[in-house]
C-alpha cells in the first residue's frame, strides 16, 4: 500500500492553498493507515476501518467541537454495531451512518471495487501521471463523449474527433462503471467530476503502452483504434511531495477582439503565472477576456488570488475565507499596478473544482465577471482520499470555505449566470456553445477599441 502522503497528493488537487497543502503533507506520515490488521480477518479489517475514520474526524476536522456534536457518544453508540457486523457491506453502512451525523459533504466511504475503478489511489493511472491519449471527455446522458483532442497527441494521430462516443476501453464496457459511480454520487454535485476521473483512469498508463479503445464516430460507425500512450503536453510541475503533473497553458484571440485563456490546473506557479501575466498584458487593449476553467480541478489557492489581481483594481477585496483547524485563511486579492478593466467571462462546468470554483465564484460575487456554462463540482474544500485497512476509500475534508458573499460553495457549486448545456451534436458540428454565448454577451457591451 502507498503511504498516506502518496494518496493525499493524488486527490485531484482539491486543496485550495499552499498553506493547506503543506498542512496535509506535514501530517500525512503520522496518520498513515497500516497495510493490514494482525490476523488479516475481514471483520478485523472492517472494525479497524471504523476506528480509523472516527479518529481521523476527531483529529483533523477543522472544527474541534464538530459544531457541538458529541463525537465520543457517536463512537460509543455505533462501534458495537460495527463490531457485530456480519459483512463488509454492513460495516460500511455503519461507517456511513457515523459520517452522516456530521451533516457535511466531502465525507464519503467508497467501496473497494469502485475505489479501484476510479483510479484515485495513484500510480500510472492517476490523473496527470504516466502516459495519456490526449483525449478529454464528459459524460452526457448515458454516453461518454470526447470533448477535445490535444494537438499532436495519440488521439489526434488516430483521427479521433470531438463528439465521438467512447464505448469500450481494453474491451471493457464502460456502462457498469458509470452505473457504479453514478450510484455512489447520486446526490452529489461532484458526480460529473468523479465520472470523468474514473474514465480517464482507464485511459492512462505508462508512456508507450497500447490501449484498444472502441469509439462510435459522428456517422455511427464503430471504430476500434489502438492508441499508444504519450507524455502529456505542458510543463512537468513538481510541488513538495505532490506527484509530478504536466501543466499546460494556452491563449489566443477570438474574432481578433477578444482574448481566450485556458489552462488545466492551478499548478506550476513559476511557468503558469508568467504565461498568464504575459497573456493578460498582451490583451489590455482587448474588448473582453474569456477565462476557460472547464475541466480545471483546481490546485494552489494562492495562484487563483494572483490571477484575480489582474482583474480587481480595488485593494481590500477578498474571494472568501478558508477555515482550517489552525487558522482562518483570508483569500485577499492584491491588485496589480495596472489591471484589465474590460468585460470578463469565466467558463465552467461540472469538472471545474476547488480553486477554479473559488476564482470563478469570487470574481462573480465581486461583480467583476459573468459566468457561463454549467454548475461547478461543489468541491471547494481541500479533500483527502485514503485507503482504509479493508480496502475501501475514505474521503474527508480538512477545512471549510465561505465565498465572498458569505455562501458556501461546498455541495452547491457555482451556478452560472448563463447556463449552456453541452451536447454531442454540437461537438460533432465543431461548435462550442459556451464560448459562443460568452462572445455574444461581450459584443453587446463593447465598442471595438
Amino acid at each position: 500500500m502507498k503511504s498516506a502522503a502518496g494518496t493525499i497528493c493524488r486527490s485531484w488537487f482539491t486543496w485550495t492553498s499552499i498553506a493547506v497543502c503543506l498542512l496535509i503533507l506535514s501530517g500525512a506520515a503520522a496518520s498513515g493507515v497500516p497495510a493490514q490488521v494482525p490476523g488479516n480477518q475481514t471483520a478485523e479489517l472492517d472494525l479497524a476501518s471504523f476506528d480509523h475514520v472516527w479518529k481521523t474526524i476527531r483529529d483533523k476536522h477543522w472544527d474541534p467541537s464538530l459544531g457541538g456534536l458529541d463525537w465520543n457518544a457517536v463512537y460509543a453508540e455505533l462501534r458495537p454495531r460495527a463490531a457485530q457486523a456480519t459483512s463488509s457491506s454492513e460495516a460500511r453502512r455503519v461507517i456511513r451512518e457515523m459520517l452522516a451525523r456530521l451533516g457535511l459533504s466531502h465525507f464519503a466511504i467508497i467501496p473497494a471495487a469502485v475505489y479501484g475503478e476510479m483510479g484515485i489511489d495513484g500510480g500510472d493511472s492517476a490523473p496527470g501521471g504516466g502516459g495519456t491519449t490526449g483525449l478529454d471527455l464528459r459524460v452526457i446522458g448515458d454516453e461518454v463523449v470526447v470533448t477535445s483532442v490535444d494537438p499532436d497527441s495519440p488521439g489526434a494521430a488516430a483521427g479521433v474527433r470531438p463528439g465521438w462516443r467512447i464505448d469500450r476501453i481494453q474491451d471493457r464496457d464502460l456502462k457498469p462503471m458509470l452505473v457504479q459511480v453514478r450510484s455512489l454520487y447520486a446526490s452529489s454535485t461532484q458526480q460529473q467530476l468523479q465520472l470523468r476521473q474514473a474514465i480517464q483512469s482507464r485511459l492512462s498508463g505508462p508512456p508507450g503502452a497500447k490501449l484498444r479503445v472502441t469509439f462510435t464516430d459522428g456517422a455511427g460507425r464503430i471504430r476500434d483504434l489502438d492508441l499508444f500512450l504519450a507524455k502529456p503536453r505542458g510543463h512537468l510541475a513538481r510541488f513538495g511531495n505532490v506527484a509530478p503533473f504536466h501543466v499546460w497553458f494556452e491563449s489566443r484571440r477570438l474574432d481578433q477582439r477578444f482574448g481566450y485563456l485556458a489552462f488545466n490546473a492551478f499548478m506550476d506557479p513559476e511557468n503558469l503565472m508568467r504565461e498568464f501575466e504575459d497573456a493578460v498584458r498582451e490583451c489590455f487593449t482587448c474588448d473582453g477576456i474569456l477565462l476557460d476553467l472547464r475541466g480545471n480541478p483546481g490546485g494552489i489557492g494562492g495562484m487563483g488570488l494572483g490571477m484575480a489581481g489582474w482583474f480587481i483594481d480595488t485593494p481590500g477585496r477578498s474571494l472568501g475565507t478558508m477555515i482550517t483547524r489552525q487558522v482562518p485563511l483570508n483569500f485577499a486579492v492584491n491588485p496589480r499596478a495596472r489591471t484589465f478593466d474590460g468585460p470578463l467571462a469565466i467558463l465552467v462546468d461540472g469538472c471545474s473544482a476547488s480553486t477554479a470554483e473559488v476564482l470563478a465564484g469570487g470574481l462573480r460575487d465581486l461583480g467583476r465577471a459573468k459566468v457561463f456554462g454549467s454548475r461547478t463540482a461543489g468541491a471547494a474544500l481541500p479533500s483527502v482520499f485514503e485507503k482504509l485497512p479493508n480496502g475501501d476509500g475514505f474521503q474527508y475534508a480538512i477545512a471549510n470555505y465561505v465565498s465572498a458573499d458569505g455562501k458556501p460553495l461546498e455541495g452547491a457549486g457555482v451556478q452560472p449566470d448563463v447556463e449552456v448545456p453541452l451536447t454531442r451534436a454540437g461537438l460533432l458540428a465543431g461548435r462550442d456553445p459556451v464560448i459562443e454565448a460568452a462572445l455574444e454577451w461581450m459584443k453587446t457591451l463593447t465598442i471595438p477599441r
